[in-house]
């Protein structure tokens, strides 16, 4: 997938400015495709080129003017095209990983550091994930969109549970102690993520 295809998924919500594309990565999509802001600017100018999406200005009173993009049928054509295309699975790039796989060589206080944090972050999201969850989705999904983004959430739901729990298991494995650890593991009260 590319950035440009990311982008065109983006504007089937609704049209967006260039800054409101770039929330809607931080937010949503960013959760699974990173961006950072400087790329989608470069890439909306590519889509503009190709003729998948235009620009509309907006003229605001007291704020600079805003251009509002929009699809245009030939991305929404290029979208459905890129949609129909197989997938291709995740590759997994983990730096920590690879360093697991050296763990004779490698320092174990750092490891359980940088585990200490990655648990931190994994919770973090798991956190954010549940939040949307309650506050975007109390009742399931009321259409096909929503569907789509439902299904997407509890995949981020089960990764970042997994993850976290992972992580778990790691720093038990490396410490003498686990209790000098001082890691809760994630229990069966929290919200289960089948489904």
């Amino acid at each position: 997938m590319a950035l440009g295809d990311a982008i065109l998924v983006c504007l089937t919500e609704r049209p967006m400015t260039g800054y409101e594309l770039a929330k809607t990565f931080d937010a949503s999509i960013g959760f699974f495709w990173r961006a950072d802001h400087q790329q989608i600017y470069r890439e909306l100018a590519r889509l503009r080129d190709r003729g998948h999406i235009q620009g509309r200005e907006v003229v605001q009173t007291g704020k600079p003017n805003k251009l509002v993009y929009t699809l245009t049928p030939e991305g929404r054509a290029a979208l459905r095209h890129w949609a129909a295309r197989p997938s291709s699975p995740a590759s997994i790039k983990d730096d920590l990983l690879v360093r697991l796989y050296a763990l004779d060589s490698i320092d174990i206080d750092s490891l359980r550091t940088d585990l200490m944090a990655r648990l931190e972050y994994h919770r973090d999201r798991l956190s954010r994930f549940e939040h949307i969850l309650d506050s975007r989705f109390p009742h399931g999904a009321a259409s096909l969109a929503e569907t789509g983004r439902l299904l997407v959430l509890h995949m981020g739901l089960r990764h970042e549970h997994a993850v976290a729990e992972w992580c778990e298991q790691a720093l038990q494995t490396l410490s003498a102690n686990a209790n000098d650890m001082n890691v809760t593991p994630i229990n069966g009260s929290q919200r289960d993520t089948k489904g």
